[in-house]
């Protein structure tokens, strides 16, 4: 397939091979800084903690010096030193606000390591990571998060007005040791220059004097740290798609929307979204930790995908972000590695149905057909319906019933979740619902709705499964009973093909279970097997080929290997598996109006969304 740039852009894309050998990559010299800093913030913390940590000849001379430096010098040595190795990480990401303050941090450790040590060769290390610095400072220009900087002062208004209370306390909890009888002014004075390092008015008795001094000393340096945590940590975006930016990709949706099953979940609000020069193509992403995640292909003409790529690119490099690609389709796979120089490698497989291929006859589906009709016997109905024709206070209790019935405090989805259910805007879902009527003994708030399936649309002939959700009381076999009748009620939908659940590493399960499977096949299924405990691998490969579906390769595109791990977690995060919340242990104890309890618990089936893994 030939493709063109975007925009006034035209002529040959240099092949992959030709950009991975264009000489040292932009990252080489703030990863050599980056690691020189993480060395001399060692040093120097070295040196602030352990005060005989001295090589110098000058050592005699330093006893018998005038002390009132030491304390001040060490102070700063040690915060200099953990400041560098915060301000590490952000070097190697080309942070511009990192390399300004290294700048300012190196000399003042230099100044730390010749005062307090009186080491030259400490200092001149300093000194010269410093002007290695300044020399490079064109590599370091990566933007900051907006957002980091409010938050890093209100960091640093809340936690030093809270260290500097815990602070007067210290000051004051030794009476019986204080010389004198200093003034509030005055144990206010030492407690801000105690943070700082510096050794104030209040005097005590026997080494009370350097407990304190410890410990204000330490407020200090919590107060530093967590601010230029905030300051110099990854982007994590809110809400980013704009009204019209929705607006535009519904327009792209409505013209190239079958291309790709996961079109329609770029629309989820939680993504931004950067378009061609043209505005014919568009990606839609989420930065998590550091790693700027697109899912699926590329939004529009293929034609334009090279600009939207492009433009996806140039975000990345501008925020030093690790660029990735979640679940695209071989074509779009192509089209990346070719843009980019990036590498893929096959994820997991897509499960499609063809509603013309469809049965329930035959040896094959013998075990979902007795299911159904085990299940339609127990008195179960179902509905199979577009959004825009249930009515509001139906959707409204299909909406609290499917948010009860979910097994996390989490939302959990990215790639293949949609985020919400029963919007306006989404009038084109289908939602397929399960009743049974005069279930004995039960007040259910959602009357006589027992599971939800929800469809997105697919083009103009297509729907992919969105989420599946269910009564924890109801009968099992109702996500094969509402796919089944999703199925049969396609053709009235006018919808020719279905995207069910996502297997994750599908080929590998299914090869290794294979007679002649090899040694190497075998280990790596029985590891999938054994991480399906805690992920549901094997269960959804399994779920999924209940209904004879052909299977569409889905890979990942990244830069290289060292970022598989790092892109692993930062996907992992988004979909909803990590998370680092505060717990809230009374969320889903008492939801309204809340799930019945349960006599008995059904087996458990793929119940989250259908399509993370």
């Amino acid at each position: 397939m030939s493709v063109t740039l975007d925009g006034d852009k035209s002529g040959s894309v240099p092949s992959p091979v030709a950009k991975f050998v264009r000489g040292p990559r932009p990252e080489t010299v703030p990863g050599l800084v980056g690691t020189a800093c993480t060395v001399v913030g060692l040093i120097d913390v070295a040196a602030g903690v352990f005060p005989r940590f001295r090589h110098s000849r000058m050592h005699t001379l330093a006893e018998v010096l005038p002390g009132a430096l030491g304390p001040f010098a060490a102070a700063l040595s040690l915060s200099a030193g953990v400041l560098l190795l915060l301000l590490a990480h952000g070097l190697k990401r080309r942070k511009r606000r990192a390399w300004r303050a290294a700048v300012l941090l190196l000399p003042a450790g230099a100044l730390a390591q010749f005062t307090y040590r009186h080491s030259v060769i400490g200092a001149l290390v300093s000194l010269a990571l410093c002007m290695l610095l300044i020399r490079h400072r064109g590599e370091f220009a990566a933007l900051p998060d907006a957002r980091s900087r409010w938050r890093a002062l209100a960091n640093f208004v809340l936690l030093g007005a809270g260290s500097l209370a815990l602070g007067l306390a210290i000051v004051n909890a030794h009476p019986g040791r204080v010389v004198g009888s200093p003034s509030i002014a005055d144990r206010l004075q030492h407690v801000l220059y105690g943070m700082l390092g510096i050794e104030g008015p209040v005097r005590y008795a026997d080494d009370t004097s350097w407990t304190v001094a410890y410990s204000l000393g330490a407020l200090g340096l919590l107060t530093a740290v967590t601010t230029v945590y905030f300051a110099f940590r990854p982007e994590h975006p809110a809400a980013r798609l704009t009204e019209d930016d929705e607006a535009r990709l519904r327009v792209l949706l409505e013209k190239h929307g079958g291309r790709d099953s996961l079109g329609h979940f770029a629309l989820r609000r939680d993504k931004g979204v950067v378009f061609s020069p043209s505005g014919k193509a568009a990606v839609c992403y989420r930065v998590v930790s550091g790693v700027m995640l697109a899912s699926g292909d590329p939004i529009g003409d293929v034609e334009a995908w090279p600009g939207a790529i492009e433009r996806f690119m140039d975000e990345a490099r501008a925020h030093s972000w690790t660029p990735a690609v979640m679940g695209c389709s071989e074509t779009g796979g192509e089209v990346w590695t070719r843009e980019t120089g990036l590498d893929a490698l096959e994820l997991g497989d897509e499960a499609v149905v063809d509603v013309a291929d469809f049965s329930l006859a035959g040896r094959p589906m013998r075990n979902v057909r007795q299911m159904v009709k085990r299940i339609e016997r127990l008195g179960y109905e179902t509905r199979v319906r577009r959004v825009r024709d249930i009515g509001e206070d139906e959707l409204a209790r299909i909406r609290r019933a499917a948010d009860d019935w979910r097994g996390t405090d989490h939302e959990r989805g990215f790639s293949m979740a949609l985020g919400r259910l029963g919007d306006h805007a989404d009038g084109d879902c289908v939602i397929a619902t399960a009743h049974k009527a005069g279930d004995p003994g039960s007040a259910s708030p959602y009357g006589d709705l027992k599971a939800v399936l929800h469809f997105v649309p697919w083009g103009t002939d297509g729907m992919s499964l969105d989420l599946m959700r269910r009564d924890r009381c109801a009968d099992p076999g109702m996500n094969e009973l509402l796919i089944v009748a999703a199925l049969q009620a396609a053709p009235g939908l006018a919808v020719t093909r279905v995207s069910l659940n996502f297997a994750m590493f599908r080929s590998a399960l299914a090869r290794g279970e294979k007679l002649g499977a090899g040694p190497v096949l075998r280990t790596w299924r029985g590891l999938l097997i054994f991480l399906s405990r805690w992920f549901q691998i094997e269960s959804l490969y399994k779920f999924n080929a209940k209904f004879r579906p052909r299977w569409e390769p889905r890979f990942v595109v990244y830069r290289n290997a060292g970022d598989l791990p790092r892109i692993s977690f930062a996907a992992m995060q988004a979909e909803g598996f990590v998370s680092f919340s505060l717990p809230r242990p009374f969320a889903r104890r008492f939801p309204s109006p809340g799930p019945r309890p349960c006599a008995h618990a059904p087996a458990p089936g793929p119940e989250r969304h259908a399509h993370a893994a």
